[in-house]
């Protein structure tokens, strides 16, 4: 039992130097293989899942937009490989750390804002002001409307780091608690393992889902921009 539950989003270390980045590059490993993958079943699967995810979300997009996909893509599989690994035993999760996921959620947001800045600017800048505002409002409106758009990548980054580290924080305890158990009451000890495999299969849904989160607010953030 760990004496301090957050010590396993520390990040480790091998002769005192961090394996951060190297946790960060494995998806990008495992995505870039493309050998290894070529023509089996997992090929098929990846396809029809991106197939899939990308409709929904591209095809409300413009031309403009929609040569994102590749991107949003590569950030979709990104993401959910880096929260499915954290879930296997002894592994790091690198999408607990809030400074990973705000790397990743301020450069996105802003690729999103400028690129309608350079599209439409107009229409952009109208986002700030809703139309049918009161005249003695406008100010108040525009300063609230530009916290909510300086809000958004801190929202996407803490949305994800929160669900992750919630779900693993969970998952700890309950652990904790089923070892302790195991040799005073039996009975409770098989009640809480059968809780910690629902919630370890709960929790692969939630990496899936919070992947889809994320990139499908980036595509509306896009959709407004373009």
């Amino acid at each position: 039992m760990n004496m301090n539950m957050f010590e396993q989003f520390a990040s480790p270390e091998v002769l005192f130097i961090p394996v951060t980045m190297g946790s960060m590059l494995m998806p990008i490993i495992m995505i870039h293989s493309n050998h290894s993958l070529l023509g089996n079943r997992m090929t098929m699967i990846i396809k029809w899942f991106l197939k899939t995810m990308l409709y929904n979300m591209v095809h409300q997009l413009s031309p403009k937009g929609q040569k994102w996909s590749r991107f949003l893509a590569g950030a979709i599989m990104f993401i959910m490989l880096s929260n499915l690994l954290g879930l296997l035993p002894y592994t790091f999760t690198t999408t607990s750390q809030l400074s990973m996921n705000m790397a990743m959620a301020i450069p996105l947001w802003l690729a999103t804002l400028i690129t309608g800045m350079t599209l439409k600017p107009s229409s952009t800048l109208a986002h700030m002001l809703p139309e049918g505002s009161p005249t003695p409002l406008i100010p108040f409106m525009i300063m609230i409307e530009t916290v909510s758009l300086l809000m958004r990548p801190i929202a996407l980054g803490v949305r994800l780091t929160a669900n992750i580290t919630a779900g693993h924080l969970l998952m700890t305890m309950i652990s904790s608690a089923a070892l302790s158990f195991i040799n005073t009451i039996n009975t409770m000890s098989i009640m809480m393992t059968a809780l910690l495999i629902l919630l370890t299969l709960l929790e692969v849904a939630v990496a899936c889902i919070q992947a889809y989160v994320f990139v499908l607010l980036v595509t509306l953030y896009l959709q407004e921009n373009t």
